[in-house]
């Protein structure tokens, strides 16, 4: 008893009792903290250093055109060069970078669609037979749909705007294919051809082909809700989801539809059948005709 009160009166003795009581109320804190909680602390985190990375992507990306914050860019004239990215969403962001429409290289009338860079191709080869080229192929895949990810999350953090569509919204096996015929036809075919072939527009502007199976039917979605370019904004008052859903449902339909007349000349319609039709069967007749004539009949024989 007299060591201990000999080290009592000790002048250390106060801060070490005092750091000896701030240790325990910090085990026990942490000990009675929800787990719950300290999820979220973790999730803050990350979501703070995804969304780092995602500006880092940016300004390496975009800002050079679209400006350091999202602002846009105009030339001496006040022509605008980038447009603004605030409240485009990350729905935009998706569509644009993973078609390769963006970054854009050469601005011009028409973003062509073009494969993504490497930081953001979500679609590169994984089936390789040797395990190290397959382990670095998922590893690159894996970068890119996170950085992509990211990205438009960094997007989004600059003004909101439409999301990203789930699973469920742009699965065609969900969707009626006979409705999504008639809103096509009623809304795009004017542009895009009845079985999404295609066409071009004015000011050296096109509708891009939706009839091939690199344009997934996400992309046709987030086309239909942000209107890139040319095309316009089909919005969930003037589209509804399930209709979005329906038109996805007729063109993933009209892919695997056959051609039981022979070579389907593009599929759009009359005009191509009626010009070969034309071209061919004209030039046939013609070439026919001068065989018949150019064959002179031999002279009868004196009798």
């Amino acid at each position: 008893m007299k060591r201990f009160t000999a080290w009592r009166r000790r002048p250390w003795a106060g801060y070490a009792v005092v750091l000896a009581a701030l240790a325990a109320i910090g085990v026990l804190y942490a000990g009675f903290t929800p787990q719950n909680d300290r999820a979220e602390a973790a999730g803050n985190a990350q979501a703070a250093e995804d969304l780092q990375n995602g500006r880092q992507l940016y300004n390496k990306n975009c800002a050079s055109c679209h400006g350091q914050n999202g602002e846009g860019t105009k030339d001496a004239n006040g022509k605008a060069i980038a447009p603004s990215l605030l409240g485009v969403g990350a729905a935009s962001v998706d569509f644009q970078v993973s078609t390769g429409r963006m970054p854009a290289m050469n601005p011009g009338a028409q973003m062509p669609r073009k494969r993504p860079i490497p930081e953001f191709n979500v679609d590169v080869k994984t089936d390789y037979e040797e395990p190290e080229k397959r382990e670095a192929a998922e590893k690159q895949k894996a970068q890119a749909e996170k950085n992509l990810a990211d990205l438009r999350a960094y997007i989004a953090s600059l003004g909101g705007g439409p999301s990203v569509p789930t699973a469920e919204q742009t699965d065609p096996d969900k969707g009626n294919a006979a409705a999504g015929g008639k809103l096509f036809r009623t809304n795009c075919a004017q542009c895009h051809n009845f079985v999404g072939s295609g066409g071009a527009l004015t000011g050296g502007k096109y509708a891009p082909p939706l009839d091939t199976s690199d344009v997934t039917p996400t992309q046709i979605y987030e086309a239909m809700l942000t209107g890139p370019q040319a095309m316009p904004v089909f919005n969930d008052t003037t589209l509804t989801p399930e209709n979005k859903r329906d038109i996805i449902a007729y063109l993933v339909k009209t892919r695997e539809e056959p051609n039981p007349g022979g070579n389907g000349l593009g599929r759009v319609g009359p005009v191509s059948e009626g010009l070969a039709g034309w071209l061919i069967g004209l030039s046939l007749l013609v070439l026919a005709a001068m065989w018949i004539t150019a064959k002179k009949p031999k002279k009868l024989k004196k009798s």
